[in-house]
């Protein structure tokens, strides 16, 4: 076999593998495993005098960067093919600088969508590296280094050890804190509604009105409002005085962009922007679909715009008329304008291939894969279709000078919501019910009539969908961060997500309360989306990356050294967060406390009472055994197991999850399978004929080793439901590692 005379790095093995499958024999595709080079963890590693960063290469990449190194000296070329965003751009200059290429030796490709006609054409037409994207990556990478790595330590010494402040961690924080303070100052205002419903007279049929006012909208603020409204009209005759039937358009939602994707994801997948993106990245590298090969599904999915190739929308065409007829089609190109302040470096989100549906590709894709692909595509196809057309009917209804109206619309033509239709955070209007065919003139009298109180609600607390709008909507960080950013304030436990809504803690409280006093440029919204916009411009060119850090430093120091002398002397203590749980020995509400292996019940009435206990997890269902509470439970090594409230005195635990369901035949808890996803629950038990055997429940065995070429085969292990304690878990251990306490960023 010819010896490969060109190199490609990427950075992860499933992108080489589909690129590698592309390019064929005479190239060599490698993955560099992410960044190969950084600021140390250690120090600071920016010289303050230039803002000079300090790079040195990753620790434990030592052999990699030895095999990339030997495979560089090698090749002809050298083609950098990592990621096409500011990242994506840094990393194959630090790849440059680490393996010592030459201008004339490396070659920058990059690649908007993994497919054949893409890759080969990128290869063929590469470019120099964009030193204006490495500028503004790098003033991003220093700006998180001197707040995490300066503001940490403070935070350490005045609240707590091992805690972190990020530059857009805060901001994010904050978002969330302001929102709960929205909500615990908010003062309900009492208004009511009032529906009344009409028979007509002398036709059959009746229909529903709601009050709209006299001669303009008024709401009625009090019940004596209202029963003054009753009295006028109670006994007399209602009066038809207009029918307004008119069409009603709606156009498809845009294709997604980074934001968008994360939101509806959530809203319909229930994934978190973490998992969302983690899956879009496999769908963008490439994925076996049988009879095809390897293919990279989508364009990439770090993107603010909305642009779509020409070439994409065409063939979207022909496949809505060629399935749903020309009737589904937009009639043209649609183009959707992108928001002024996108960078608009790439595509929008579309798949890259519209004739694979994902039912025609479903097998080769796990469940994760496939919602996520259905969603993209759907999305995509749905932007370049008709619109729906709804009939609606407006009817006011008069009654002693007291308007009522009633409201109807119906679907006409589905359009684009024959394949998808865009979720929403709140409540959408309600249809309404079908009304008779009324005519101006017609009487009807009043049958029945219904009021009722309402109280105004506060604003609703941030989902991780509508925190990552509003971070959109304000600037604060950009499409390849908003997934790490809701993370991260979930992880340093400055946010909990409780039934789906985010709440700050006591400690995200404490924090951002001093950073509001002490750091106000940090952890203010419009500085930290101008910091967005200063990086944007030095991506342009616009803009020296050094005086952005320049300006920012000067501030910053000067703040950081007036909180050290304002807070000389003071902690700031974090309060206790108090729970339902009574404490057996003195009956007070015991409070969670942090100890050296997490969070612990502990008494609040420490040292008179000492008493402390684990936290646990009630779980739905009883105990099969006894009846009791079943507890969620963590064994030594972590893994979470599920047990009678009762302990050994029952003896029952388990590691299959209990449910809400009881069987139909014999009326116990029913179990299902841990892990990800929605399981079929189970019964577990033996006596009754709907007990499932633990060989058939959906456990899979660590696969024994194979030959080298050979197909693994999946087994089913020998699981057991103990009444003693649980069985091993057959999870293969992870390998991590630790970063040195402080290094926010």
């Amino acid at each position: 076999m010819a010896k490969a005379s060109n190199l490609v790095i990427v950075e992860s093995p499933s992108k080489a593998k589909t690129i590698g499958k592309y390019l064929g024999p005479g190239y060599t595709v490698k993955a560099s495993m992410g960044h190969l080079r950084d600021l140390p963890k250690s120090t600071m590693g920016v010289d303050f005098e230039n803002f000079e960063p300090h790079y040195i290469p990753v620790k434990g990449k030592e052999d990699l960067i030895k095999e990339l190194k030997e495979a560089a000296a090698e090749a002809e070329a050298v083609y950098l093919a990592t990621d096409p965003d500011r990242e994506g751009e840094a990393i194959s200059w630090h790849l440059k600088e680490l393996l010592k290429l030459s201008d004339e030796k490396a070659h920058r490709v990059t690649f908007n969508e993994i497919t054949q006609r893409v890759v080969t054409e990128s290869i063929n037409h590469p470019r120099d590296i964009d030193y204006a994207l490495v500028d503004a990556q790098q003033a991003r990478r220093i700006l998180d280094r001197i707040v995490g790595y300066q503001l940490s330590p403070l935070l350490w010494k005045k609240v707590r050890r091992g805690l972190s402040a990020g530059r857009v961690q805060s901001v994010a924080t904050r978002l969330v804190v302001d929102r709960e303070n929205e909500i615990r100052a908010f003062q309900p205002r009492e208004y009511w509604s009032l529906d009344v419903t009409l028979d007509r007279i002398g036709k059959p049929g009746s229909f529903a009105a709601h009050y709209y006012g006299e001669d303009k909208k008024r709401e009625l603020e009090n019940e004596v409002q209202v029963d003054e409204v009753i009295r006028d009209i109670e006994g007399k005759e209602f009066t038809v005085t207009n029918v307004k039937k008119s069409e009603k358009k709606r156009s498809a939602a845009p294709p997604f962009t980074t934001s968008t994707l994360q939101q509806e994801a959530s809203r319909k997948l229930n994934m978190t922007p973490k998992r969302t993106m983690a899956i879009a990245q496999q769908l963008y590298e490439g994925v076996d679909v049988a009879g095809e090969g390897t293919l990279g599904l989508i364009t990439y999915m770090r993107t603010d715009s909305l642009r779509l190739s020409d070439e994409a929308m065409d063939a979207a065409a022909e496949f809505i008329k060629h399935r749903y007829g020309t009737a589904y089609y937009y009639g043209k190109n649609h183009v959707f304008k992108t928001k002024s302040n996108a960078q608009d470096a790439h595509e929008a989100i579309r798949p890259t291939h519209v004739e694979l549906d994902p039912e025609r590709i479903q097998n080769s894709l796990t469940r994760e894969q496939y919602r996520l692909y259905k969603l993209i595509w759907s999305r995509f196809l749905a932007s370049q279709m008709a619109n729906a057309l709804f009939d609606t009917v407006s009817i006011d209804t008069e009654c002693a000078g007291h308007i009522f109206r009633s409201s109807h619309q119906s679907m006409r033509f589905p359009g684009f919501i024959a394949v998808y239709e865009e979720g929403r955070d709140e409540e959408g209007e309600a249809m309404g019910s079908p009304l008779p065919d009324l005519q101006a003139g017609e009487k009807a009298l009043c049958i029945k009539i219904d009021k009722e109180q309402h109280f105004t609600q506060p604003p609703a607390r941030y989902t991780e969908a509508t925190l990552v709008k509003a971070m959109e909507e304000k600037g604060v960080g950009r499409p390849s961060t908003y997934a790490s950013i809701v993370s991260t304030i979930q992880d340093r436990e400055y946010v909990n997500k409780v039934d789906k809504r985010l709440t700050p803690t006591p400690l995200g409280e404490v924090v951002t309360g001093l950073m509001l006093e002490r750091f106000n440029d940090i952890i203010d919204v419009e500085f930290t989306a101008n910091m967005e916009s200063r990086l944007d411009e030095v991506e342009e060119g616009k803009r020296n990356w050094k005086d952005v850090l320049s300006d920012f430093y000067g501030d910053f120091s000067k703040e950081l050294q007036d909180a050290e002398v304002a807070l000389e002397g003071v902690r700031l203590k974090v309060p206790d967060e108090v729970t339902d749980e009574i404490c057996e020995v003195c009956g007070k509400n015991m409070v969670v406390k942090m100890g050296r292996f997490g969070k612990f019940l502990a008494c609040p009435g420490w040292p008179e009472c000492t008493n402390t206990k684990p936290i646990v997890e009630r779980m739905p269902g009883r105990c099969p055994k006894c009846g009791s509470t079943i507890l969620k439970r963590k064994s030594k090594k972590g893994y979470a197991y599920y047990g009678c409230e009762r302990g050994a005195e029952c003896g029952f635990m388990t590691w299959d999850v209990p449910t809400a369901e009881d069987c139909p035949s014999c009326g116990q808890t029913m179990f299902k399978k841990s892990g990800r996803g929605r399981m079929k629950p189970f019964c577990i038990n033996d006596a009754c004929e709907k007990f499932l055997p633990e060989d058939k429940r959906g456990y899979y065995k660590k696969p024994a080793a194979a030959g080298e070429g050979a197909e693994p085969a999946a087994e089913a292990p020998k699981k057991k439901t103990s009444a003693k304690k649980p069985a091993k878990k057959t999870t293969a251990k992870k390998t991590t590692t630790r970063k040195k306490k402080g290094a926010a960023e």
